[in-house]
């Protein structure tokens, strides 16, 4: 078995470390967690982006104890798949994605896109993609003992889930659609009301709360009652509500909340509201300090493996239903 943890940082330029890969290694937190999202391409491939397996080598080089997807593993939602095509679309997300991460002993956690298992239902209540989150229930299934979680409630796995690492306290929501149920969201209040009361606290869901991408700044695209979900989570004490779908990384603060949006690193990364910048692949390295509860992002561009600025992030987005803010460093 491969040893964890076996790359070493080596010193460059300045006293700079950094890893085997050529990237800066930052200061690192009591817990080191690695978010990536958006991994597919076209609809039904069953091969990725060479970016995707350039994350998955470097991964390790970070020594993270929990890597979380933020969603679109795959590339289905779409009626002209048919089943085995979907199910060949897991098996090459497992061989891509799942197989080197586990036997980098690291563990996986995730929340389901609408390209992996669409929550939308019809006005009688029927999901439109039922043979998407079938297929996906199966696979993860199958797959959960292997994603090296501490499980706290794992009763509505994959779809909706809570576990444990250290004091840090995870909540995946099903937030493949605009609309978190009201079962589930009783669910939400009753875990986090449970959780340790010194745990630092993440949730993570596909859909954001606000709008950061042009392309995504209209209804559907982001959460339906952002504000009454953000008073939910502030009200428990989350400190940080992870997300995909916009293909755009934006580091936000909005009342107590933190909101981490996670860049693609499969087809289609966008630009920021308001940022003259070009779209790249990113993803982030966040280190936590459990006895402070802060985090520190740090994001890489994955096309040269350089640090995201901040400062060239626009300070404030403005979009359907709010406006959030550049979290200060």
């Amino acid at each position: 078995m491969r040893a964890l943890f076996a790359s070493k940082p080596v010193q460059a330029e300045g006293g700079i470390a950094r890893l085997p890969h050529g990237q800066i290694n930052p200061r690192r937190g009591d817990v080191r967690i690695v978010v990536i999202s958006d991994l597919n391409s076209q609809y039904g491939s069953t091969t990725y982006a060479p970016e995707v397996h350039r994350a998955l080598a470097i991964i390790p080089d970070w020594q993270p104890q929990l890597v979380l997807c933020g969603g679109d593993m795959i590339a289905a939602q779409s009626k002209a798949l048919s089943t085995d095509q979907v199910q060949q679309m897991w098996a090459a997300f497992d061989r891509t994605v799942a197989t080197p991460l586990r036997q980098a002993q690291i563990p996986f956690g995730f929340t389901l896109g609408n390209h992996d298992a669409s929550g939308f239902q019809t006005a009688s209540g029927q999901y439109t993609f039922a043979r998407d989150r079938d297929l996906a229930r199966s696979y993860w299934q199958r797959s959960r003992q292997a994603c090296g979680l501490n499980f706290v409630d794992a009763a509505h796995f994959p779809f909706y889930y809570t576990f444990q690492l250290k004091h840090l306290f995870c909540l995946v929501w099903d937030a493949s659609t605009a609309q978190i149920s009201r079962n589930q969201l009783d669910w939400v209040e009753s875990s986090l009301a449970q959780a340790p009361p010194e745990s630092v606290r993440l949730v993570i869901g596909h859909l954001p709360l606000y709008a950061v991408a042009e392309q995504k700044n209209k209804p559907g695209e982001v959460l339906h009652h952002a504000e009454a979900l953000r008073s939910l989570l502030e009200r428990h004490g989350v400190h940080t509500y992870i997300s995909g779908h916009h293909h755009a990384y934006y580091p936000a603060e909005k009342g107590k909340l933190h909101l981490l949006y996670a860049g693609a690193l499969g087809g289609g990364p966008r630009s920021l509201m308001g940022s003259t910048l070009a779209p790249y692949k990113s993803m982030s390295v966040v280190d936590i300090y459990l006895a402070l509860r802060r985090t520190r992002t740090t994001t890489y561009n994955l096309a040269t493996l350089e640090i995201v600025d901040h400062r060239t992030l626009p300070s404030q987005i403005t979009g359907l239903n709010g406006t959030i803010y550049r979290q200060a460093d």
